[in-house]
């Protein structure tokens, strides 16, 4: 459900009317309401509610509605429960966990299923939210109720190239691909993204994106939750998938040979002595995985760690059968008297190779210390 396409051209939009926040002489920050919004999601367990989604445009409105559940930064639900959208099938499903996603269409009776056990998660939401406070222009405006629930009202004038061909939303795990035939001057686009921050959860609750050109609106995208509940807890099993009796299930990606809970489950079938590494005490092991993959890349093994008190601050180390990174490309340096080399960037790594081995400690945070977890491993 990343990219699903919703046609749209074009919108007429009518703005929720909001009343000044009761009780305060002075509005709230709009910033330390974002601020807010992230901790929140940086400490998030679960979340479920139901979602809707709304496009309008001069020629047609677009609707869906699902029931959506997450566990970030990885794991997910949603069930279509109405939809008139052409590409969104009422009664399709897609389900993702740290290895797999399944996604059922109704109306092809297919359930496309994707293995990913090697995949890195971030937190979409949550960057989505640090680019609103980082790069928008935040204005307060009042207070609305949405579902019963008190919301403050924050608007915001993104970059211009926050559109494009896709809408990342704070409201609902979700980027959407929307086409535009924009025909007159861009400078005279006029984009508003407007979101409403529930006041008891301080979490965005709605949110909405007016396109509008020469003064007309063209486009508005409405997305919504009702029924929102965080860190109650979430149904065993809302993260499998049992596809329909009468599915045809096609596969894409290779499948692990195995994901493990521990390293003395996944030590009977690895065929490499796996290390221990010395993590910093907020890391817990997550799983193990075993990836067997074409004869000249052999098998990766991975142990995954993530601190389970912030959402997407995970690091991994992997161990290889073949060489997998260019030294020509990377900053040299040490681990434990032997040479290895750093890459930086969205993934900051460690590489280095002993005897017939490779190894990579890799993490997406800045604050991971890489080159102390690799002298802990060093040349078993």
């Amino acid at each position: 459900m990343n990219r699903r396409r919703i046609l749209a051209v074009g919108a007429i939009a009518t703005l929720a009317g909001c009343v000044s926040y009761p009780g305060r002489s002075d509005p709230p920050s709009s910033e330390k309401l974002v601020r807010n919004a992230i901790e929140t999601r940086r400490h998030m367990t679960d979340l479920q509610a139901r979602r809707t989604m709304t496009v309008e445009t001069p020629d047609e409105t677009v609707e869906r509605t699902e029931r959506i559940a997450c566990k970030p930064p990885a794991k997910q639900r949603i069930e279509v429960l109405e939809s008139t959208d052409p590409d969104v099938t009422t009664g399709a499903v897609t389900v993702t966990n740290r290895a797999t996603t399944w996604e059922y269409n109704p109306s092809t009776a297919i359930v496309d299923k994707q293995y990913h056990p090697n995949k890195t998660d971030t937190d979409r939401t949550r960057l989505v939210l640090e680019s609103l406070l980082e790069e928008s222009r935040l204005g307060y405006d009042g207070v609305d109720t949405v579902d019963g629930r008190e919301a403050h009202v924050i608007e915001t004038k993104p970059p211009i190239d926050d559109i494009g061909p896709a809408i990342d939303l704070v409201v609902g795990e979700t980027t959407f691909v929307v086409p535009l035939r924009v025909t007159s001057d861009p400078d005279a686009m006029d984009i508003t993204r407007t979101v409403w921050i529930d006041d008891a959860y301080r979490y965005p609750l709605k949110e909405r994106h007016t396109i509008s050109i020469d003064g007309e609106t063209r486009h508005e995208l409405t997305v919504t939750y009702t029924d929102l509940a965080i860190d109650i807890g979430l149904e065993p099993g809302t993260f499998t998938y049992d596809p329909p009796n009468d599915a045809t299930v096609v596969t894409e990606g290779r499948e692990p040979l195995g994901v493990f809970e521990s390293r003395a489950a996944a030590t009977e079938i690895t065929p490499d002595d796996l290390p221990e590494p010395a993590v910093p005490e907020s890391y817990l092991l997550d799983r193990v995985t075993v990836v067997e993959k074409a004869e000249r890349f052999g098998t990766t093994t991975t142990l995954w760690y993530n601190d389970p008190n912030v959402v997407a601050r995970e690091l991994y180390v992997a161990v290889r059968e073949v060489q997998r990174f260019s030294p020509d490309i990377l900053e040299e340096t040490a681990v434990d008297g032997h040479t290895a080399y750093r890459r930086d960037g969205r993934i900051q790594s460690v590489f280095w190779a002993c005897d017939e081995l490779n190894y990579e400690v890799s993490s997406l945070t800045d604050d991971t210390p890489l080159l102390e977890i690799a002298a802990s491993i060093g040349c078993p």
